[in-house]
């Protein structure tokens, strides 16, 4: 197998915590912009599909094995938003600050007290381009929306969105804590056991 695997995504943090979780197998992920890949519209109608439209793209191009993720925030009292449009919930030009206050402007007209809230990641490996069996993973991460912003690590909604068990925002966890509990890392563990029970990858 390549060593090499390309990431649908320019996201610096996912590069990071991706890099993170792969070392073990000397896997080197490298971001699909670095290979001359442009992003692509994410036009799927839900987590799955949009990861595998991306990775599709990127392995057609780099011919290089590929994966993508799609994530992102499901807030119980909003039926899930922003859900697959969590990226660009303020907007086309929208950055983390105008979602996070877009987000918290919502709930806060709704009078609703609950802030129930999730993280989820669908990430898809293929081997090459038109693999027909794509593998897939999901995974989690229960906590709730608060209307403070705290921490500095992270991105995306993590200074918003608390974790009970830690009793802070994600954004206040170390990278360590966060690879061990996010979305993501339990997504990527996940991908990981299936490539490596698969013998795509060696373990």
């Amino acid at each position: 197998m390549d060593k090499r695997i390309v990431l649908a995504s320019n996201n610096a943090g996912k590069i990071s915590e991706l890099n993170d979780l792969f070392s073990p197998f000397n896997i080197n992920i490298i971001a699909q912009g670095d290979l001359g890949v442009a992003e692509i519209d994410e036009t799927g109608l839900s987590f799955v599909e949009n990861a595998i439209l991306k990775a599709r793209n990127a392995s057609q191009i780099t011919n290089l094995p590929a994966i993508a993720d799609d994530s992102g925030l499901e807030v119980a009292v909003l039926n899930g938003k922003p859900g697959i449009y969590s990226t660009r919930f303020a907007g086309e030009n929208a950055n983390d600050r105008s979602n996070n206050a877009k987000l918290l402007k919502i709930l806060r007209e709704t009078g609703n007290t609950d802030r129930q809230a999730n993280f989820r990641c669908v990430m898809c490996y293929l081997r090459y381009w038109d693999d027909p069996s794509p593998v897939i993973s999901e995974g989690t991460l229960d906590g709730e929306i608060i209307d403070e912003h705290k921490g500095e690590n992270g991105f995306g909604y993590d200074p918003i969105f608390y974790v009970k068990e830690f009793n802070k925002t994600c954004a206040e966890l170390s990278k360590q804590q966060k690879n061990q509990i996010s979305h993501r890392g339990k997504a990527t563990k996940a991908l990981l056991d299936k490539l490596v029970a698969k013998r795509i990858i060696n373990a």
